[in-house]
């Protein structure tokens, strides 16, 4: 059965988009006309996952639950009701069942501060990286210049067999400025806090 709630916030769908290019996920149930949201994360993740469904929760059936996953994982979840909104945004950022970036993209602080916490890692004061190893090549280009009408200056990092972004040691101050004002507490460590 279809969501009839409104339409989401800027905020919300600002959440919704940094979870899509980061963990989360839309998906249309064959047969159905709306797409939902699940967003998915480990247990450790608890509070993060909380969060999210606190900002959604007007588009949700019941609060997040833990899960067993692959092997000794244990993750925890929820899932969205489906709604226009959700179709719309598969339409946007999905080519079958796989995720791409969609020129019309705009990212915002908001996106990315999701995006950061769901992606982004760090490995030193000044290694700052978005894992974007599921986008092909092209799609990171893409991101490159998303990344750039922020002012934030990244370059294509080969790591092994994969791709990802890596911030610019020029941009890491301009980076933690906008990412602090929208990380949660259990999420800091990410910017060296």
């Amino acid at each position: 059965m279809d969501n009839t709630v409104g339409s989401l916030t800027q905020f919300q769908k600002s959440v919704v988009i940094g979870s899509i290019l980061g963990d989360g996920y839309l998906r249309i149930i064959p047969k159905r006309k709306n797409a939902f949201l699940e967003i998915n994360h480990s247990y450790g993740a608890k509070e993060y996952v909380n969060w999210k469904y606190e900002i959604l929760k007007n588009f949700c059936i019941s609060p997040p639950k833990k899960r067993k996953g692959n092997g000794n994982r244990i993750a925890y979840r929820f899932f969205t009701k489906q709604h226009p909104e959700f179709t719309k945004l598969h339409k946007e950022f999905y080519k079958g069942n796989r995720k791409n970036i969609p020129s019309s993209l705009e990212l915002n602080p908001t996106i990315l501060s999701i995006w950061f916490m769901d992606d982004g890692s760090r490995c030193s004061n000044s290694d700052f990286y978005l894992n974007t190893q599921k986008f092909s090549l092209t799609e990171q280009i893409n991101l490159t210049e998303k990344l750039r009408n922020l002012g934030l200056q990244t370059t294509i990092n080969k790591d092994k067999s994969y791709y990802r972004l890596r911030f610019l040691v020029s941009s890491i101050a301009k980076l933690k400025g906008m990412l602090k004002p929208n990380l949660i507490f259990s999420m800091r460590y990410k910017i060296g806090l």
